[in-house]
């Protein structure tokens, strides 16, 4: 067989290859420098005993939470307005200010954790590295919690120039050993820092305006949107926050 024969095979053999290997869709974010606590102390259910006064979540609030992010339903399909938006569920504090999270709802089959972190406004993190601490406020907010709806905690007083973003942390709350496990998949209010390629599936918390009562809803997907087992509902974890000037 001629040299330039070969040479036709080999190339054909090699785009062949290359045309078969797909591009990454998802690239895991590892938070690998940052530091974790607590806010205080929690019970083997990983219900804080640090929780305030609740807030009485209405009827018509718990009705609007169904209705609006239903069990299995495809969020940015039935509301793609909320996708449409760059806004996200980071908070800027513009007064020295106490701020409180109120726990709506949830419809995880994880147990999930929920966290926040702090940086300076309009420097927002671009990848982990950035993040140097990490702060549970409900251990176990997931699947089979020990919170009920209105559950609240205040998470700290904070001064002008300083921005509060979230992360729902994946099965974060261990069922079997009743303690919190870091090294699990983070999904940030930041889509920056979330693990999917597509900057159209990188969105894993959305605001929802509620009018009538003047609050703003944060509804979380818990999973990997690439995956087939992600339904898109954003109802695994659902909360509110009150930001009161001190």
């Amino acid at each position: 067989m001629k040299s330039h024969t070969w040479l036709f095979l080999f190339s054909s053999i090699l785009l062949t290859f290359s045309s078969c290997k797909k591009d990454a869709v998802t690239k895991p974010v590892k938070f690998t420098s940052t530091t974790y606590q607590n806010l205080g102390a929690f019970d083997s259910d990983g219900e804080p005993a640090y929780l305030v006064q609740p807030d009485t979540v209405s009827a018509e609030l718990k009705a609007f939470v169904q209705n609006t992010l239903p069990d299995g339903n495809n969020l940015p399909k039935s509301h793609p307005e909320l996708f449409t938006t760059s806004a996200i569920a980071d908070i800027t504090i513009t007064a020295q200010s106490d701020v409180y999270i109120t726990f709506v709802s949830e419809g995880s089959a994880y147990a999930n954790s929920l966290a926040f972190y702090t940086y300076p406004t309009g420097q927002s993190p671009v990848s982990a590295k950035d993040i140097q601490l990490i702060t549970y406020i409900f251990p176990n907010c997931g699947n089979h919690t020990p919170l009920h709806s209105g559950d609240k905690i205040k998470i700290g007083n904070f001064g002008v120039g300083t921005s509060i973003g979230f992360v729902l942390m994946q099965s974060a709350w261990d069922t079997t050993l009743k303690k919190l496990n870091n090294d699990v998949v983070h999904f940030c209010t930041n889509d920056a820092l979330n693990p999917e390629v597509d900057p159209n599936l990188k969105k894993h918390a959305v605001l929802i305006d509620y009018t009538p009562e003047n609050k703003v809803l944060i509804g979380f997907e818990d999973t990997d949107r690439t995956s087939p087992r992600c339904d898109n509902d954003f109802n695994d974890v659902v909360v509110y926050c009150t930001v009161k000037p001190s």
